[in-house]
This record gives C-alpha cells, sequence and structure tokens, in this order.
C-alpha cells in the first residue's frame, strides 16, 4: 500500500529484478520478497489475506528467504498493532506496533539519524548516525534486544530497523533516502 513505485524505482537502480505481484505462486518463486507500505495497519493486513498472502509470507519468510520489510512492512512483521484498535500482524517477529512515545509533532516526517545497535552487511558503507527520511506515528516494540538493528531519538528513543537472520526491516523509507538508502537496497539485493 502507499510506495511501491518508489521502491521498484530503487531497487532496479541498484541492479535488482523486480517483479511487483499480488500473486501468492509469484511471492513464491521470488529470490527474495520486499514488503513496502504506507498506510494502516488493520487495512494492510486485511489486504494481505484477501489476497491470500498472509500465509504465503509467513512460509517463505520460515523458509529463510531474504525478507525486506520498509515503513508498515516493518510493521506488519509483528504479533501485533493498537494502530485504530488491536490487529494480529504476520507474527514473524515477537513484539507488538504502538503510537509514537512523543510530546513531538506526530506523524513523524522528515530526515532524522539512524544509530547502529548491531552489525549487519545491510549497513555495510553505511555511517553511524546517517539521516534517512521517515514518515509515521507508530513504532514497533520488540521483544528481543537482539533484533534490534538501529535506533531514532524524537522525543524519545524508538526502534527504526530490526534484523533477525534472514528477516531486515526499516522504520525509514531507503528508496527515499538518496544515495545511502540505495546503499542498504544494494546490499540486500547482493
Amino acid at each position: 500500500m502507499g510506495n511501491l513505485r518508489s521502491v521498484e524505482k530503487a531497487l532496479e537502480k541498484v541492479g535488482a529484478t523486480v517483479k511487483v505481484t499480488r500473486d501468492p505462486d509469484e511471492v513464491r518463486r521470488a529470490d527474495a520478497v520486499v514488503l513496502p507500505g504506507v498506510g494502516a495497519f488493520g487495512d494492510a493486513m486485511n489486504n494481505l489475506e484477501k489476497r491470500g498472502l498472509v500465509d504465503v509470507i509467513r512460509d517463505e519468510v520460515r523458509s529463510g528467504k531474504p525478507f525486506l520489510g520498509i515503513c508498515l512492512g516493518l510493521d506488519l512483521l509483528f504479533e501485533e498493532s493498537d494502530e485504530y484498535g488491536r490487529h494480529r500482524g504476520l507474527g514473524l517477529l515477537p513484539g507488538r506496533v504502538e503510537l509514537l512515545p512523543t510530546d513531538k509533532k506526530i506523524p513523524h516526517i522528515g530526515w532524522n539519524q539512524a544509530f547502529i545497535q548491531k552489525e549487519s552487511r545491510l549497513l555495510a558503507g553505511v555511517p553511524d548516525g546517517s539521516f534517512f527520511y521517515f514518515v509515521h506515528s507508530y513504532a514497533v516494540v520488540p521483544q528481543r534486544e537482539a533484533d534490534i538493528l538501529c535506533i531514532t531519538e524524537y522525543g524519545c528513543r524508538f526502534v527504526s530497523a530490526v534484523e533477525h537472520e534472514n528477516i531486515a526491516a526499516f522504520q525509514f523509507h531507503p528508496e527515499k533516502s538518496s544515495s545511502i538508502g540505495l546503499t542498504i537496497l544494494k546490499n540486500f539485493t547482493i
């Protein structure tokens, strides 16, 4: 929902062959899965369910296929969200999604820094404290501290990236974050 074309163009720019699809069989045939998204958690889960993609995504991620979530695609990985009611997520990572606990203006829109919490091949060539483009009102709260890849400050500390085995996801938009964002996407494709 939302940012498919910009993600597609950014991945193509770094040399990936991209197929935008709603077809569960195409997802199964893919070498890797990217789940971008902008919008409401519950609506996104309903759309995935209607298209028969929830179990396919779960199965493909659990099989070890590389997975990249962007913005809402990060949030959907978790067990539940309280955005506009309580909604079940994909449940691929333990934790939940909550309203960003800040006294600053929400949504958080614009450039902000991401501080690296652990090494990752996806962040090769990305300096700690690099600026990325954000648009969000909710933040993930992982149960496992080991899953936290980056944090960001916006009147509070929040998790801005996670990584666990073959799963990586970013609250910010790499596809809209200039050359540093493209570095992350390039690292994902190699």
